[in-house]
C-alpha cells in the first residue's frame, strides 16, 4: 500500500501555524514540567475549592509525593493508579508519579468495584492513591495481589483550616463519605515521609511510558493504551502550536482555564491540566461538574476565564438553565468541544449566550487524544472537526485498507507523533488497529473535504446497517434534538426479522406532553424511510461516562 501525501488541509492552515512541530526540545515530558514549576515559580498554578496554590506550591508538593514513592522501592516502570475528581491532590500525585519515573494510570472515580478491580489487574499497577470518597469502592472489590501500598486523601487534605471545614461537611452533614476500613497511607503522611527524603532525579526519555489511558470503552471493553512521555509531550506542542493565533491578544497575560472535564480523562488531562501547566496557566478546578448549580454559581465568580474545554452534554445543561443567562464571561477566548459530537443546535445556543464560538475537536485515548480541531479563528460553529494538527495525517480508509476520494465516507486512519505505542499487553489488539503502513485505525467513520476539513459520521461499531442501507446515529440524533420537547436523545440498532436491524430511540424529553406518534410523525416528515426510529423510548437520563460521553451499549441493556 502506497503511502498517502495530499494533506489538502495544509493550504488552508492558518498564518502562523506551522505544518510540523519539528524536533521536541524536551527530553520527557517530566522535563517540561520541572522547566514550568521553576519558570511560573511565582505565579497562582490552581485554585481548588476556593483555595489557592502556586506552582511554588506544586513544585514542593509533587516533590514530596515523588519522594515518598521513591521510598517504596518500586522497579522501574511502575504503575501507579489514581481514582479522583478535580481536586489538587489529583494534580499533585500525577505530577509527583512522573517526576518520580513512573507510570500514571488514570481511574475514572465513578467505577464500580467490578471495574476498579478489572483496570488494576490489567494495568498491574502497584499503588493505588483514592480520594476517600471512592475508598469503599476499593474495599468492595476483590483483593488485588499487584496493589503494595495504597494512599487516601480526605476531600479537605491540602486545604488546612478551611479543609477541617470540607471534611466535616462532607462526613457529618452531606454523607458524602460511604464506611471504608483498610490499611492505607493518608495523603499527609505520604507527603511529610517525601519532605524527609532525598529526592533522586530519576533518567526519563521520550520513549518511556508516562500514562496508562483507559479507553472509555463507549462501545466495548477498556483497554488501556499505552502513551509515551514521546506522544504526550507531542501533543501538547501540536495543542499550543494551534491555539496560538487565537490568544494573540493575551501573549504575556496569564491564561485561565477552566478545568471542568475529569482530569483523569484524556481530553482535559492533556488539554487543561498538561497544556495549562506548559504554559503557565492558571487552572480553575471544578470537582463536580454534573452539579450544574453549583457549577453556574462558580462561573459567576470567574469571570476571567479564557479557556473552556468542554463535551456536548455539559454546554447543553448550562444552555438550559435559565440563570446561566447571567454568567459573564468576558475574556473567553476559547471554546473547545470534544469527547462527543457536538450539536449544532446547542452550539449556536451557546455561542449566542457567550459570544464566542464552540471550535469543535476530535482525538481518541490512543492518540494523547488530539487529532483534529478547529481552528480558534472561526467565526461560527463549522458542523466538522476541523483539520489535522501539524505533524498529523488522516486518511480515509474502506474495509480493505484502500484510500477513499474526498468525500467518501470511510474509516478515520490516523499517523502521528501522538500515536500512542500500542495497547497494554495486548499485542493482537495492537496489531488490528493498525494498518500495514502504521496508521492507527481509529473505529470510527467521516471523510475529508477537497479543502481539507474533516467531518465525523459516527463509531464504525455503532453504525446501523437497516435493509442494506448505512445508518449513523449522531445522524439521527442530530435531526431528533431539532425537534421541540426533545431535550436529548440516542439511538442504537436493534434486530429485526425482515430489515436486518431497525432505529430506535431513547428519548429525555422536556415537554411530557410529547408522544412516541408525535416522535414517529417528526421523524416521518424530516427524514428518509431507512434512517427513521421505528421504536420510541422515553427515560428519565441517558447513560453516560464521567467525561458525558452517551454510552450506547448500555441502552443495549434496558
Amino acid at each position: 500500500m502506497a503511502l498517502y501525501t495530499s494533506k489538502p488541509w495544509l493550504k488552508n492552515y492558518p498564518e502562523g501555524i506551522p505544518h510540523e512541530i519539528g524536533p521536541l526540545s524536551h527530553a520527557s515530558l517530566t522535563e517540561l514540567i520541572d522547566e514550568c514549576l521553576a519558570r511560573f515559580d511565582k505565579r497562582k498554578a490552581v485554585e481548588a475549592m476556593g483555595k489557592f496554590f502556586s506552582y511554588r506550591d506544586l513544585d514542593k508538593l509533587s516533590q514530596d509525593f515523588a519522594s515518598y514513592l521513591q521510598t517504596l522501592n518500586l522497579e522501574k516502570g511502575a504503575r501507579v493508579a489514581l481514582m479522583y475528581p478535580n481536586v489538587i491532590e489529583y494534580l499533585v500525585a500525577m505530577v509527583g508519579t512522573l517526576r518520580a519515573g513512573y507510570v500514571v494510570v488514570n481511574i475514572n472515580p465513578l467505577y464500580t468495584a467490578r471495574e476498579l478491580e478489572a483496570q488494576l489487574l490489567d494495568s498491574g499497577a502497584s499503588i493505588l492513591v483514592v480520594m476517600e470518597n471512592f475508598a469503599h469502592i476499593y474495599q468492595a472489590a476483590s483483593p488485588i495481589k499487584s496493589i503494595q501500598q495504597v494512599v487516601v486523601s480526605s476531600p479537605g487534605e491540602l486545604m488546612g483550616l478551611k479543609g477541617r471545614l470540607i471534611n466535616w461537611v462532607a462526613k457529618d452533614i452531606k454523607k458524602l463519605i460511604p464506611a471504608w476500613d483498610f490499611a492505607h497511607t493518608t495523603f499527609k503522611d505520604a507527603l511529610d515521609i517525601g519532605s524527609q527524603h532525598h529526592f533522586q532525579k530519576p533518567k526519563i526519555g521520550l520513549d518511556d511510558i508516562a500514562f496508562l489511558q483507559y479507553t472509555g470503552g463507549t462501545t466495548g471493553t477498556s483497554k488501556g493504551a499505552v502513551l509515551l512521555h514521546r506522544n504526550i509531550l507531542s501533543n501538547v506542542a501540536q495543542i499550543e502550536c494551534w491555539l496560538n493565533p487565537g490568544l494573540k491578544q493575551k501573549p504575556e497575560q496569564q491564561l485561565v482555564f477552566l478545568c471542568a472535564l475529569p482530569m483523569t480523562h484524556i481530553f482535559a488531562l492533556t488539554a487543561c491540566a498538561l497544556l495549562g501547566i506548559a504554559k503557565g496557566s492558571l487552572l480553575i478546578l471544578v470537582p463536580n461538574p454534573r452539579d450544574i448549580s453549583g457549577f453556574i454559581k462558580m462561573l459567576m465568580k470567574h469571570p476571567n476565564i479564557n479557556i473552556f474545554p468542554g463535551v456536548n452534554t455539559l454546554f447543553h445543561a448550562l444552555i438550559h438553565r435559565p440563570e446561566f443567562k447571567k454568567v459573564k464571561l468576558p475574556n473567553l477566548l476559547i471554546t473547545i468541544g470534544g469527547g462527543m459530537a457536538v450539536h449544532k443546535k446547542t452550539a449556536d445556543h451557546w455561542q449566542a449566550l457567550t459570544g464566542v464560538p464552540i471550535a469543535q475537536g476530535y482525538g481518541l485515548s490512543e492518540t494523547s487524544p488530539v487529532v483534529c480541531v478547529n481552528t480558534p479563528l472561526e467565526k461560527h460553529f463549522t458542523g466538522h472537526i476541523g483539520m489535522p494538527l501539524p505533524s498529523t495525517d488522516v486518511v480515509i480508509l474502506d474495509d480493505d485498507e484502500v484510500e477513499l476520494p474526498n468525500g467518501t465516507p470511510g474509516e478515520i486512519c490516523i499517523q502521528g507523533p501522538q500515536v500512542m505505542a500500542g495497547y497494554w499487553n495486548k499485542p493482537e489488539e495492537t496489531g488490528h488497529c493498525m494498518t500495514a503502513d502504521g496508521f492507527f485505525k481509529s473505529g470510527d467513520i467521516g471523510f475529508i473535504t477537497d479543502e481539507g476539513y474533516v467531518e465525523i459520521v459516527d463509531r464504525k461499531k455503532d453504525m446501523i446497517v437497516v435493509a442494506g442501507f448505512k445508518v449513523f446515529p449522531n445522524d439521527v440524533e442530530d435531526q431528533l434534538v431539532q425537534m421541540d420537547g426533545i431535550r436529548e436523545c440516542a439511538v442504537i440498532g436493534v434486530p429485526h426479522r425482515k430489515l436486518g436491524e431497525i432505529v430506535k430511540a431513547y428519548v429525555v424529553r422536556d415537554n411530557h406532553h410529547l408522544t412516541e406518534a408525535n416522535v414517529l410523525q417528526y421523524c416521518k416528515d424530516q427524514m428518509t424511510s431507512y434512517k427513521r426510529p421505528r421504536k420510541v423510548v422515553f427515560i428519565n437520563e441517558l447513560p453516560k461516562s464521567n467525561v458525558g460521553k452517551i454510552l450506547r451499549r448500555e441502552l443495549r441493556n434496558l
